[in-house]
């Protein structure tokens, strides 16, 4: 079975098509690094539409969403773009919990198993 790579780099790859599946890395914010979690939220969003697109799908097959927050506490923000982003019907199982990110201008990462 073929395996495609969308936005590949020396270290990872945005996402990784194998079969039917694509599982999408860890998503931070580009545009609204540094800015509000619903900032961020809504920019990750964005670009997953984006590599959901360019793979052929898109968030109606999403099957699996793992959420890290800087702070748990920004749960309700993050969430306000989320529903308001989520096609209702077609939620994904999903995880949320508070991690330190890479980087103290993120305060939001997604990552996604999404099927074509």
């Amino acid at each position: 079975m073929t395996i495609t790579r969308i936005g590949a780099g020396p270290r990872m790859s945005k996402a990784v098509i194998h079969g039917n599946t694509v599982y999408l890395a860890g998503q931070v914010a580009d545009a609204a690094k540094g800015k509000s979690v619903g900032e961020q939220t809504k920019d990750i969003l964005q670009q997953i539409d984006a590599i959901l697109a360019e793979a052929g799908t898109d968030k109606t097959k999403i099957l699996s969403t793992n959420i890290w927050l800087s702070d748990i506490s920004t749960f309700a923000e993050m969430n306000a773009e989320w529903d308001a982003w989520i096609v209702p019907g077609s939620t994904p199982a999903r995880a949320t919990v508070e991690s330190k990110l890479a980087a103290p201008i993120y305060t939001v990462e997604i990552m996604m198993t999404v099927a074509r």
